[in-house]
């Protein structure tokens, strides 16, 4: 494949990208089950999830990332630690949620503690603002900190029944309020130096799945109005953003101790999501069969990124450079080389359990990815 470093990217999403939770270290585990018993105060642990952070930062930077996470080290979830924090959100510890998961041997499920609307939905203040804070403050001059968020279509991904009636007779007040506490979300990390945010959303592309597909419509939904919702609300969110803020949307079907939720190709929802959502780019998982082919990528604009998770983070064994390069040609079929980017295809960690890897088998795919890259597009 021909190569030229005119297809370098100093903006995000970079040309070796990474989706942002990363494998808690032993240490971390222990601390947390220490403060949960009560033998760790929150100083404790927090001295343990600072250096915990600055390992990530190293290996991230070990590996050749222009980019770096905190790993969500100082989160249980990727999504209910920021939905509980948002006004108007309960946890919901006495009825939890069942969660079903795959994997190549068999159904993996497991109870959660869920989050559900109580009152309107606002932002009492700006959420992580110190994960970022911290974060931006250890970095360096070189590497660009990117902070995650889960999507807001998380708070409506079950459909109408996730929003009672008594606190929102008309479904467009509680988007218009959702869409108003995002904008301040994104505005407050601005204000505290974020240039890179990533919207992590797991209800879009569930609405790939044949299966998934129709329990919304016996719900009495239509999955392709929720869709175009989704799309108009993260668009609401960031029309007026700051030009030097690069947004990315990361499409999961679902991440949790190397299992996923949900199949089907992008065709579904290509049109709306790469057409209309006006984020910078798009994470998009293929490292299975799973995901179907590339052809949604003819809906791409000019102007778009999509980087092309190809690199599992579910699975220890490393991928084939040379597969790698191949699929690559595949995507670039149907939209031009210089408009992808590769990574894994989600983080290896979204709950803190994390995938069945070891922190070697994490570094050396992240590593990977640069490789690729560097000998891909220069």
């Amino acid at each position: 494949m021909a190569t030229t470093s005119a297809l370098t990217r100093t903006r995000p999403p970079f040309r070796a990208d990474e989706v942002g939770s990363l494998l808690r270290p032993a240490a971390l585990h222990d601390a947390r089950r220490k403060h949960e018993s009560g033998e760790l105060d929150h100083a404790g642990l927090r001295a343990v999830e600072d250096q915990a952070i600055r390992d990530a930062v190293a290996l991230q930077k070990e590996a050749g990332l222009q980019v770096a996470t905190d790993g969500e080290f100082r989160r249980a979830f990727w999504n209910n630690d920021f939905m509980w924090a948002l006004g108007g959100v309960e946890r919901e510890d006495h009825n939890p949620v069942n969660v079903h998961f795959r994997n190549s041997e068999g159904d993996v499920s497991f109870a959660a503690p869920g989050a559900r609307v109580v009152a309107p939905i606002t932002l009492p203040e700006t959420i992580f603002a110190e994960h970022f804070t911290f974060l931006k403050s250890i970095v360096g001059p070189d590497v660009t900190p990117k902070i995650t968020i889960p999507s807001p279509s998380q708070l409506f991904r079950a459909g109408r029944k996730l929003v009672p009636e008594s606190v929102y007779p008309n479904i467009d007040d509680f988007w218009n309020d959702v869409a108003e506490a995002y904008r301040a979300q994104v505005k407050g990390l601005y204000e505290l130096g974020c240039r890179y945010l990533q919207i992590d959303d797991t209800a879009i592309v569930l609405l790939c799945d044949p299966e998934r597909r129709n329990e919304i419509v016996r719900d009495g939904d239509d999955p392709d109005d929720m869709a175009r919702r989704f799309v108009k609300t993260i668009n609401s969110i960031i029309g007026d953003r700051p030009d030097d803020l690069a947004v990315t949307i990361h499409t999961c079907r679902g991440n949790h101790a190397s299992a996923w939720q949900a199949s089907g190709g992008y065709e579904p929802i290509a049109e709306v999501l790469l057409g209309d959502c006006k984020v910078d780019g798009f994470f998009m998982e293929w490292e299975t069969d799973r995901a179907g082919n590339f052809k949604p990528l003819r809906h791409l604009p000019p102007g778009k990124q999509v980087v092309l998770g190809l690199i599992s983070s579910k699975v220890a064994a490393l991928e084939s450079k040379d597969d790698i390069k191949r699929r690559i040609e595949e995507a670039a079929q149907y939209c031009p080389l210089e408009q992808l980017s590769i990574s894994p295809q989600c983080g290896f960690a979204s709950t803190e359990q994390g995938n069945n890897l070891t922190v070697d088998d994490e570094r050396a795919k992240l590593s990977l990815a640069v490789e690729v890259a560097h000998e891909v597009w220069g």
